[in-house]
């Protein structure tokens, strides 16, 4: 198991200039992701970035919400309710009311299958790599994560505290 703390991952722009992601792990190929999880703000109405060939997956952690909307698109974004979209349609973040969400976000190379991301608790089965975020100070196998942290196995895995839980098949 790999664990991953506040002080691991890395603050950069958003691909369109309006926020800031912190990118907490990610894998690649030939420069081109394979999977990437990230945390993002949505303080305001307006535009995401948009991922050729990358499949979303987007869950409200923080902060009321807001809907998405786009060509074929119209999801609402709730707390703790994952959503997925295709990154490569334009979308926008509309109904924030100018307050501020925090969101969780999973990105596949669409030649992947999708992962699925699911709020955990208890026994968590093996199967592709896990990623397990804390939502709140957790354990998993008997070993501390706080707020935040990220665990990643190909194992099962026995999580106390809540986690959001992200199969990746890669």
């Amino acid at each position: 198991m790999r664990v991953l703390r506040a002080g691991d991952y890395r603050q950069m722009p958003w691909a369109n200039g309006k926020g800031v992601t912190v990118e907490l792990a990610k894998a690649e190929r030939d420069g081109a992701i394979l999977w990437r999880l990230s945390m993002a703000t949505v303080a305001e109405d307006g535009p995401f970035s948009v991922f050729a060939g990358i499949e979303r997956n987007l869950t409200v952690l923080e902060g009321a919400g807001f809907r998405l909307e786009g060509e074929g698109v119209d999801l609402d974004c709730l707390p703790l309710r994952p959503v997925a979209f295709a990154g490569d349609v334009a979308v926008r973040a509309v109904g924030t009311g100018g307050k501020v969400s925090t969101d969780f976000n999973v990105m596949t190379a669409r030649a992947l299958p999708k992962p699925e991301v699911w709020l955990a608790e208890g026994e968590v089965a093996a199967g592709g790599l896990l990623a397990l975020f804390a939502l709140e100070a957790a354990h998993v196998d008997g070993l501390r994560l706080a707020r935040h942290d990220l665990a990643l196995t190909d194992a099962s895995a026995r999580v106390s505290g809540r986690v959001l839980a992200v199969r990746l098949f890669v």
